[in-house]
């Protein structure tokens, strides 16, 4: 089982989307005392509840992003949604991971790419690379066949 499962590549019908069964049945077994199990029509319906959900806040999202003349859902259209929806609760969380998502955005940014670390020109990293491809073809060609 994928976790591509039941995602489907034709937009606009509903009846097609899904979430991966793989990746909701790992997810609920961590939840789960290890002695509970959950049944696959309990994932199933896991599942089409969390489709819903998220139906039901990225509608919410787009009307009040259509409201502000807005082309594109921001995360703060869906942080606004949560609360419009009476799930107020869940906003700190949400803050708090978006939060974390962009200092991750950032900290990827930040890193320095090997070619900028190994302080060489592009010339001499292709010239190096030429190098160690001559010495594996001359090792492979030597070699007992």
């Amino acid at each position: 089982m994928s976790d591509r499962e039941g995602l489907s590549a034709a937009p606009g019908n509903d009846d097609d989307l899904s979430l991966p069964k793989a990746t909701v049945a790992k997810m609920i077994t961590e939840l789960l005392p290890k002695d509970v199990v959950c049944a696959k029509e309990t994932r199933d319906l896991v599942i089409e509840c969390c489709v819903e959900f998220i139906h039901l806040i990225s509608s919410e999202a787009n009307d009040i992003c259509e409201k502000e003349s807005k082309k594109t859902i921001a995360p703060e259209h869906i942080i606004s949604a949560l609360k419009t929806l009476g799930f107020e609760q869940f906003t700190s969380e949400v803050e708090d991971v978006l939060k974390d998502h962009k200092q991750q955005q950032k900290d990827r940014e930040k890193k320095v790419s090997k070619l900028e670390q190994s302080g060489k020109t592009e010339e001499e990293l292709l010239a190096e690379q030429e190098k160690l491809f001559a010495e594996s073809r001359a090792r492979f060609q030597s070699g007992p066949q």
